[in-house]
């Protein structure tokens, strides 16, 4: 993430984080839109969820000068999805579901860079995690 990406997502995150609720609800419904076999995955109540989501991308934001820091955390995190039956193939989804959510919130704000910037968060966060998942045995 060059340093103009990672000012964008902070400067955006405050808009986000105040509608974490209402955005996290419409990242899922359309996660599960886009792909309904993804909604068994989810055995928690999805406000539950939301939290985390929340409270994941909080912590990304924070850490973004020291995204390697979180590296193995996401690494873990990656494992514990791949356990739940998270595919690779299912974070371009999440990728695709979480942009649109964050456009709806963010509105005319949700400028080209700004979509780019929060991509190039995605894509580490969605990579970190990807590598956790490979290193687990084959099934």
């Amino acid at each position: 993430m060059t340093p103009r990406e990672k000012q964008l997502v902070r400067e955006s995150f405050p808009a986000i984080r105040e509608a974490a609720v209402p955005l996290a609800l419409l990242f899922y419904g359309r996660l599960f839109q886009l792909n309904p076999a993804l909604r068994p995955l989810f055995h928690q109540d999805i406000s539950v969820q939301s939290r985390k989501l929340m409270d994941m991308l909080i912590a990304v934001v924070d850490s973004l000068d020291h995204f390697k820091e979180l590296e193995p955390m996401l690494r873990a995190m990656g494992q514990r999805h791949a356990g739940y039956g998270v595919r690779l193939e299912h974070y371009a989804t999440l990728k695709s579901a979480l942009l649109w959510a964050f456009g709806q919130g963010l509105g005319a704000e949700f400028f080209p860079d700004v979509r780019a910037a929060w991509t190039a968060v995605i894509d580490a966060i969605s990579a970190a995690m990807m590598a956790g998942a490979a290193e687990l045995p084959p099934p």
